[in-house]
């Protein structure tokens, strides 16, 4: 399963949008296998805040840990803010740059 983080915006900063993005996609995560892994794809994100990435992706992360491949994480505000929540949350991403 690809999820396009553009479709959410291209300005990823609000705790409360981030909590919306999840909820809203959470149906199309049931329908993922056991085999099958989740890559969140950050092409066209230009602003990436911690608060909307501790909203969607720390309960991603949390439910399908070992499944979730984050790719085109190269835009310097998407790498701080990976930076911020693997060490708040002391885990760390899988990343395809």
């Amino acid at each position: 399963m690809k999820i396009a983080l553009k479709k959410f915006g291209t300005t990823l900063t609000s705790r409360q949008a981030g909590r919306e993005a999840f909820s809203a996609f959470g149906p199309a995560l049931q329908g993922v296998s056991s085999n099958e892994s989740i890559e969140v794809d950050f092409e066209g994100v230009i602003t990436f805040a911690p608060s909307w990435g501790d909203e969607f992706l720390t309960p991603l992360i949390e439910k399908y840990n070992g499944k979730v491949l984050l790719k085109n994480t190269g835009n310097p505000s998407v790498e701080a803010t990976l930076d911020i929540l693997e060490e708040v949350g002391k885990t760390k991403f899988r990343k395809e740059v």
